[in-house]
């Protein structure tokens, strides 16, 4: 498999090209020599060059405001948007199972292939340089960064919305629990009592039923 293509696209040539093969493998294709250890510095590494240019960036931003900008540009559907950026799901290496059930599309095949590669980089060169291809990688998410009101979960901002409203917060009760243990359905209520308002929402965990009823909570308030 040729990798010229890969190496041209994000504009990094490896000196130990055996680095770019491994960062590609993922477990399923090969046991031994595969990307997760790569992935493991990957993450570390972007985690820390993404954190210092949103600092740079962000001056008036708190440490909550930063972690959350942080977080909406490491994620797992973040790193798997740069992977398709760069068509990265064409040079990963399956076994036969992950290619039969399209892997090669799946975000968390691409997320960890992506850490991976930066991992590869910064030890086939050093941090100036991974630093230098990640900024180059993410340069179009870096230069529209989403604004910190929206990277707050809906149960925060409908908490935030009625104290500055002056009132009184949301309660939360559980109405129905369905499912085993490990696979359970939440249904609940989030009641603003002194708007008589009351939503219902649903999730695989209360916090996500939580997340549910406080949107729906917004769209009320917000007509």
């Amino acid at each position: 498999m040729s990798l010229n293509r890969l190496q041209s696209t994000i504009d990094y040539r490896f000196k130990q090209e055996e680095l770019l093969k491994q960062a590609l493998t993922h477990r399923s294709y090969c046991r031994g020599a595969n990307n997760e250890r790569l992935e493991f510095l990957g993450d570390s590494v972007l985690s820390l060059v993404i954190s210092h240019n949103i600092y740079e960036q962000q001056p008036n931003a708190s440490e909550g405001d930063l972690s959350r900008i942080r977080a909406s540009l490491v994620n797992e559907s973040a790193l798997a948007r740069v992977a398709r950026d760069i068509n990265l799901g064409d040079y990963i290496l399956l076994g036969g199972g992950e290619l039969k059930s399209g892997g090669f599309r799946r975000a968390s095949i691409l997320s960890d292939t992506m850490e991976a590669i930066l991992g590869a980089i910064y030890l086939d060169s050093n941090f100036t340089q991974v630093q230098t291809s990640i900024l180059y990688l993410y340069r179009a998410y870096l230069q529209n960064l989403p604004s910190q009101s929206s990277l707050k979960d809906p149960k925060t901002r409908l908490q935030e919305y009625l104290q500055s409203e002056k009132i009184d917060i949301p309660e939360y009760a559980v109405v129905k629990t369905i499912g085993k243990s490990h696979d359970q359905i939440f249904t609940l209520t989030c009641r603003i009592i002194s708007l008589n308002i009351e939503t219902s929402g649903i999730g695989s965990s209360r916090k996500k039923a939580e997340q549910d009823a406080a949107i729906k909570a917004l769209k009320v308030l917000k007509k």
